[in-house]
């Protein structure tokens, strides 16, 4: 794995770890926090996948925009266009006033992280 390629997935695992976290708390869930890492950790996971196969991206926190680019080196990947739609509602908008997550929006965030998670790290030969 390229360098650079490995600094994404180690980003992408620390927001991994965050999600997990704080999914975890018995008191005071963040929900908002929770979906925003569920969306960074596969947004990486995505970008890390581009970088290693050389491909540009555009700056975009639009998870099928990156899928879009990616996609026909890892065709499978298709099988998760609707979790990747679903995870990129919560790059922006729940990050300020006036939108937050439900518990029930968080714990589906989590589902689709992991399982996103599993085919990535999959694709790099990770366990």
């Amino acid at each position: 794995m390229k360098p650079i390629s490995r600094e994404w997935v180690d980003k992408a695992e620390g927001d991994f770890v965050m999600m997990e976290r704080e999914g975890r708390a018995r008191k005071d869930r963040n929900h908002d926090g929770i979906c925003f890492h569920a969306q960074q950790c596969a947004e990486k996971y995505l970008k890390a996948r581009l970088t290693e196969a050389d491909l540009d991206f555009k700056r975009t926190h639009d998870l099928t925009a990156l899928l879009d680019c990616i996609v026909a080196e890892e065709p499978l990947w298709e099988a998760y266009r609707r979790d990747l739609a679903y995870l990129s509602e919560f790059a922006v908008s729940f990050r300020y006033p006036g939108e937050s997550a439900t518990g029930d929006q968080s714990r589906d965030a989590i589902r689709r992280c992991r399982r996103f998670r599993i085919a990535a790290r999959q694709s790099f030969g990770l366990d």
